[in-house]
């Protein structure tokens, strides 16, 4: 898919493309491709004298492959894009970013939320953009404002497993499903962290270009002010996190020792009872309770009374609880 904007009275406006007529018909100020076809690339490269990376490329970390000015004077730029999904994990996406013939194209798999953002908030709010790098500063700024969205769900998601984990009765079961949580949330914040670091080193890598003028060399400051902002509350939620963590598996070792308890307790109290089992199992001749009428019986008695008082006993000094 090839979505084209241009600038139409202070506001980005997007120009229906359907075939490559229609693109060489507009001056755009962005160009924007998702997953694009080899006609669409063509389209580009043709058109606008501009390359697109492949896939491969794209998803290389190498800094000098992420950041760099090409022989003709391109500016290439590599950036992660959160995507918070409600049927499964996050996950990030990969943006090449061209800035070019004083357009910025971007490439990228799938639909990013941020960038449905930018397009939205740039239709009601004229004047905001003036030419191609503030559409991607804006976007820059817009993915630092969705992920402290996504940190405050993250802080909201580990008020309730923390609620969960101290409530008063706090079974395996909810153990399982808390360490399955705080799994999610930790990798979300990673993802998260990771994310602004990368966005960091393009911003600041846009500053150290010279290509921005003074206002969008403020605002440039103003995103990297808000990304080391976030680097603080990502650290507190790991915190938290590994206090949660901590915690749950520290409830987990004591309903387990309480099992092992149990099984020390019954172990203990059943020694008497074998100790006398022992006693009248031995092949002896002579042994008094073998005359008596009562012996067995006796004998029986005298097991359940010696495992029923260890019991009574442990109950009373409160160890089975």
């Amino acid at each position: 898919m090839i979505n084209v904007f241009v600038l139409q009275n202070g506001r980005l406006n997007q120009v229906p493309i359907e075939t490559r007529a229609d693109l060489e018909q507009v001056a755009p100020v962005w160009v924007d491709l998702t997953d694009p076809t080899d006609d669409e690339r063509a389209w580009v490269k043709n058109i606008y004298g501009v390359t697109l990376p492949g896939e491969d490329e794209v998803k290389d970390i190498e800094a000098s492959a992420r950041y760099y000015e090409a022989e003709n004077g391109d500016l290439h730029l590599r950036t992660d894009f959160l995507i918070e999904e409600d049927a499964g994990p996050s996950r990030t996406v990969t943006v090449a970013f061209i800035l070019a013939r004083d357009m910025l194209f971007s490439v990228h798999t799938d639909d990013l939320p941020v960038f449905r953002l930018v397009r939205m908030r740039a239709r009601s709010r004229p004047g905001s953009i003036e030419d191609y790098k503030d559409v991607l500063l804006d976007l820059y700024a817009t993915d630092a404002e969705y992920s402290a969205d996504a940190l405050e769900g993250i802080y909201q998601n580990l008020e309730g497993v923390s609620g969960r984990v101290l409530q008063k009765e706090f079974t395996d079961q909810d153990a399982a499903a808390a360490l399955n949580s705080i799994a999610q949330e930790e990798d979300l914040n990673g993802r998260i962290r990771r994310n602004m670091m990368d966005t960091r080193r393009a911003v600041s890598f846009l500053m150290r270009g010279r290509l921005l003028n003074a206002e969008q060399f403020e605002e440039a400051r103003q995103i990297l002010r808000d990304i080391e902002s976030l680097d603080g509350h990502t650290s507190f939620l790991f915190d938290k996190i590994n206090f949660l963590m901590d915690a749950t598996v520290g409830f987990i070792n004591i309903n387990q020792n309480k099992i092992i308890k149990i099984f020390s307790v019954a172990s203990v109290a059943f020694l008497p009872p074998t100790l006398i089992a022992s006693i009248y199992g031995m092949n002896f001749k002579i042994l008094p309770e073998l005359q008596w009428d009562w012996g067995y019986p006796f004998a029986i008695v005298l097991m359940v009374a010696t495992a029923i008082t260890p019991f009574w006993y442990f109950r009373r000094r409160g160890w089975l609880k």
